[in-house]
């Protein structure tokens, strides 16, 4: 028994030219052959047309937070919720983030006081209880004490009570917080560069912990096989983070030339989360954040547009990411229309969000392209994105491993 995807026009390879009638058989939730000409239906197989639309490898999301969305009841919320009121919370956001088209995502930071919610939603989407992307969790984001990532804003008992396991201070305290999410089962370590917009506190958007903290950080980290990711905003908390060995900075927001010399040098990843910036401004001018967050929104928000064109000029390698927690869950692919704006081709975005995401996260034989032995993870669109990258906003059909999560499209059973 197998499922036949009968495929208009296939994206296989995004980066290489299109294949147009193609069938797509499906076995076992992996992909079993890509065949030119539309195959005929066999005895016991199902036939899903797609016949007059676009096919293309389910979407990656490098940079998400399932267990949060940031808004005006946000920071009552943080309090008012059970951790498994926000477990349950983070299934409803990965549910909106599947059918959106995104079958993976590298969760980039928990709640404070979520517990081990992206961890149990991690093995509950994987076990089929629930569904959702492929999830790739980060645990706690490291920080230090009084910066981004650490809980702040309330009484300081309550702010200690939701504190994460991720507050880290001096080399040996930075060592131990690697290892304690490691120990938690963390895909990855993401730390603090810099100062982030959204904690409360004019702290600013530089250098947050020390370099010798940030090489500890980093060599825990990969000498217990984890990549590490920064929150980087300033220049000089980027170049810090590049110099002790990060594999990939977030948002990069003030990047100087330096900095992209360096990330070119070094082989470096941007994730550049232009959905967030633009998310943070509009907010910014709707009346509801505190001023010290209104003020770093203001001012971050609008530059990481500018800043992707410029990375993407000097030829550094883009894994697409949202932020999303910060925008809302499903909104995800709004971030193509964004990377266009600041430069990028349709298929230079649409890669960004399949093989070079994939290739990001360490997960390219798996996902990540329309091959035989991959996942069948698999999208559809009725509108050419190459045309129109708009159209992957409106996705009709989404499978992950073989099972079809949404599907506007005529089908033929068993």
């Amino acid at each position: 028994m197998a499922t036949i995807i009968l495929a208009g026009t296939l994206l296989a390879k995004p980066g290489e030219e299109p294949l147009h009638k193609h069938s797509v058989r499906i076995e076992s939730g992996r992909i079993a052959a890509v065949e030119k000409g539309f195959a005929a239906k066999a005895s016991g197989d199902e036939i899903i047309d797609l016949s007059d639309q676009v096919v293309l490898p389910g979407l990656i999301d490098c940079h998400v937070h399932l267990t949060a969305e940031f808004g005006p009841t946000h920071k009552m919320l943080t309090v008012e919720e059970s951790a498994a009121a926000i477990a349950l919370h983070a299934a409803a956001h990965a549910r909106a983030t599947l059918v959106a088209g995104f079958t993976t995502v590298r969760d980039l930071g928990e709640l404070g006081g979520a517990g081990d919610a992206i961890f149990a939603l991690r093995s509950a989407v994987a076990k089929g209880y629930v569904p959702g992307p492929r999830i790739f969790a980060a645990g706690a984001v490291i920080s230090p004490t009084g910066g981004h990532g650490i809980t702040c804003g309330y009484r300081e008992d309550i702010n200690l009570l939701l504190d994460s396991s991720g507050r880290a201070d001096g080399i040996d305290g930075c060592r131990q917080a690697v290892r304690r999410q490691v120990h938690r089962g963390a895909d990855f370590i993401k730390f603090v560069a810099t100062g982030g917009v959204l904690t409360d506190t004019a702290t600013g958007t530089g250098q947050q912990f020390f370099s010798d903290e940030l090489e500890a950080i980093i060599a825990t980290a990969h000498m217990l096989g984890r990549k590490t990711t920064a929150h980087a905003h300033g220049a000089d908390g980027i170049k810090a983070a590049l110099k002790a060995g990060v594999d990939s900075i977030e948002h990069g927001s003030f990047m100087d030339d330096e900095a992209i010399e360096l990330m070119l040098a070094r082989k470096v990843v941007h994730v550049p989360t232009t959905l967030a910036g633009a998310t943070v401004a509009a907010q910014a001018k709707q009346g509801f954040l505190p001023d010290a967050i209104r003020k770093k929104a203001l001012e971050v928000g609008p530059q990481i547009l500018n800043t992707l064109n410029r990375s993407h000029k000097a030829g550094i390698r883009i894994a697409f990411g949202t932020d999303s927690g910060v925008s809302r869950h499903g909104d995800n692919a709004q971030e193509f229309a964004l990377m266009v704006e600041a430069g990028m081709s349709p298929m230079e975005a649409i890669a960004a969000a399949t093989r070079h995401a994939a290739e990001h996260i360490g997960f390219s034989d798996q996902i990540g392209s329309i091959e035989p032995g991959k996942f069948a993870d698999i999208i559809a669109v009725a509108h050419d994105p190459l045309k129109d990258i708009r159209a992957l906003c409106d996705v009709g059909f989404v499978m992950k491993a073989g099972v079809v999560h949404k599907c506007a499209t005529s089908r033929t059973p068993t």
